[in-house]
C-alpha cells in the first residue's frame, strides 16, 4: 500500500486568487501521476470559476499570457502529460502559474 502523497502546492497570480477567492497558495490532492494537466484539472474542478482563464476550454492549450514554472524551470512549453518534478509532487516546491507581461 502506498503512502498518501502530500498535497500539491499551487501559486496563482493575484487576479486569479481574487477570482477564486483564495489567499496565498492553493493545496490540491491530485490522483495518479502528477502532471501539469492533472494539476490544472484538479484546480479547475475545485475552483470552476477558473475554467477558461488558464487554458482554453476547447483546445486545452495554455493561454498566451500564462506561464508555468516549477523548481526555477519554465514548464510552459512542456506537454500537459509531462510529469512534474519530484519536489513538486512531494510538496517541497510549489507549482507556479504566472501571468506573463507584454509590452514595448
Amino acid at each position: 500500500m502506498s503512502e498518501p502523497r502530500a498535497p500539491i502546492r499551487v501559486v496563482l497570480p493575484a487576479h486569479l486568487r481574487t477570482l477564486a477567492r483564495v489567499d496565498g497558495e492553493v493545496r490540491l490532492d491530485v490522483a495518479g501521476q502528477v502532471t501539469q494537466g492533472a494539476v490544472l484539472d484538479a484546480l479547475e474542478a475545485r475552483y470552476p470559476m477558473l475554467r477558461g482563464t488558464i487554458r482554453d476550454q476547447r483546445s486545452g492549450k495554455r493561454r498566451a499570457f500564462v506561464r508555468f514554472f516549477a523548481c526555477q524551470q519554465d514548464l510552459s512549453h512542456e506537454p500537459p502529460e509531462a510529469p512534474l518534478p519530484d519536489a513538486v509532487t512531494t510538496g517541497a516546491e510549489p507549482y507556479l502559474i504566472v501571468g506573463a507581461m507584454a509590452g514595448g
